[in-house]
């Protein structure tokens, strides 16, 4: 069989599974707000509706990054946790299925809202780089807290959901 032929077959195989993979897995997203008005989300004055998927928190949204929420959120005087994610990354993996997940449901602050943003991975968008760049994240597995549009912490070290809530509580004080 020519080369060209099995380049053809696996770039065939590649994309039925990325379809098939993303008709299994919708993005499902929530708004900020939880009422609803004929199945349409009511946002209420200087209140955003939000794009992005929903990973964690009911009080504290953490929402898969999109440009539009963040902006919106980036307004307010909300602390924001930015969470640099690679879907390939073994850490990422494990610190946000038993740290940052965790940590965003048992929040209790409305002051809070946090964003998984793709870094270097198949996922990630120039809006993304751009954040990388102006935070200077210099690897996965990074979190950056802003407020006021001013970075207040940033941390490249791994964390547990104790760690999470101790210096998200901490940044909402000051």
């Amino acid at each position: 069989m020519s080369t060209v032929a099995i380049v053809g077959i696996v770039v065939a195989i590649i994309i039925v599974g990325w379809i098939g993979f993303r008709l299994l897995n919708p993005i499902v997203t929530l708004p900020f707000h939880p009422e609803y008005q004929n199945d349409t989300p009511v946002a209420e004055e200087n209140e955003a509706v939000q794009t992005g998927a929903l990973l964690a928190g009911t009080v504290s949204p953490l929402l898969d990054f999109t440009k539009a929420d963040y902006d919106a959120a980036i307004k307010t005087d909300k602390l924001i946790v930015l969470y640099f994610y690679a879907n390939w990354c073994p850490i990422c993996k494990e610190e946000t299925k038993k740290a940052l997940y965790p940590a965003f449901n048992e929040l209790t602050t409305d002051r809070v809202v946090g964003f998984r943003i793709n870094y270097k991975d198949n996922e990630t968008d120039s809006d993304e780089k751009a954040l990388a760049v102006k935070y200077g994240v210099p690897y996965q597995h990074t979190k950056v807290f802003v407020r006021n549009g001013e970075r207040i912490l940033k941390a490249p070290d791994g964390w547990d959901k104790a760690r999470y809530l101790k210096e998200i509580n901490n940044a909402v004080v000051r």
